[in-house]
This record gives C-alpha cells, structure tokens and sequence, in this order.
C-alpha cells in the first residue's frame, strides 16, 4: 500500500528514534493511564505515541517498567523542586499531591509491584530527598523533634494512596484533608 499524496511516507530513523520515542510513549502512558485506568491497553499507549507496538516493548517490557519511567521522572522533579535551601516539607507535599493526581493508575501499578528492583531503587531516591527535607526542617525549626523519616514517608505514601482510592471528582478536597492532618501530625 502506498502513502496517500497528504501522507508524506514514513520513514524508519532507527536507533535516532529512540530517546523521542521514549519520551513520547511516557507521556502517552499518562494520558493513557490517567483517561482509562490501570488496565488501559498497551497499544493504545503505543498508538498514542505514533509508534508500534514493537518500539514499546523495546523501551518498556511491561507496565511495571513503563511506571518506574514515569515515577523516575516524578522523583527527579521533586529532587530539583526540593534542593533550595527554602524548600519546605509543605512544597514536598504540594509536589506530590500535583504529581499525583494525574498518575493514580501508576501509583497503584507501583504500589502493587514494590519489591521490584527499579521501584525499590526510585524508593531509595525519595528517601534520601526526604532525609535532606528532614534535616533543613529540623534545623529552621518548622517540625516536631518527634518527626522521624520514616513518619515523612509513610505519610506522602498515604496522601498518594488516598489520593488513588478517591473518586476522580472527590481528589482535590482528599488531598486538602489529608494535607491539613500530616501539617497538624508534624508540627513541632
């Protein structure tokens, strides 16, 4: 079959391809992904990107692996978002409330696979911004000497999985429920 003459042919640009159509297939999994829900099928991720399916398993061999992609992103946002000397456990939280509204689906893929070794590895990544966020608090007096890592981790995992569990329409006032608790929880 020919390419129509509005068609111009496509051609095949090999491995050049690859780092956009990476990146393409990322953002169409979060469209994807946020619109249809955790059992949105793959190839509509791939159609969405305009690439084949071939290409996605290439750069992403299953769901869990096309996840860690997008939350290796998220965190390398927070990380940048949380290096001033000004930033505040309240930024960290708005980041992820912002970050995971949009990524629900993810969020419970992630959680449902958390021993994988890319996820335990993007894990690790958030904790050491948490420990650093931690210690800056400490230091300008904004949190309680009660206030452990391990209570600012389990805590923006709660805000993200009732975030997920919410009604679409219901999120944004979870979120502010669940933020004016962790404020209260924290303080010094």
């Amino acid at each position: 079959m020919s390419p129509s003459p509005e068609e111009p042919p496509r051609t095949n640009r090999g491995p050049a391809a690859g780092p956009g159509n990476r990146r393409a297939l990322i953002d169409a999994a979060r469209r994807i992904f946020e619109e249809q829900g955790l059992n949105a099928p793959l190839s509509a991720v791939a159609r969405r990107a305009g690439v084949g399916q071939g290409s996605l398993y290439r750069h992403f061999p299953d769901r869990v692996a096309l996840a860690t992609a997008a939350f290796e992103e998220n965190v390398a946002e927070l990380e940048r978002l949380v290096q001033p000397p000004s930033a505040t456990l309240e930024d960290l939280f708005d980041h992820v409330v912002e970050q995971a509204l949009p990524s629900t689906a993810f969020i419970e893929l992630i959680g449902a696979n958390r021993h994988d070794p890319d996820v335990l590895r993007l894990g690790e990544r958030f904790r050491a911004l948490v420990v650093s966020l931690l210690q800056s608090e400490r230091r300008a007096g904004h949190v309680g000497a009660h206030v452990e890592v391990e209570d600012v981790l389990l805590s923006t995992g709660m805000l993200a999985t009732e975030l997920a569990r919410a009604e679409p329409e219901d999120r944004e006032r979870v979120a502010g429920r669940v933020r004016a608790l962790l404020r209260r929880a924290l303080a010094p």
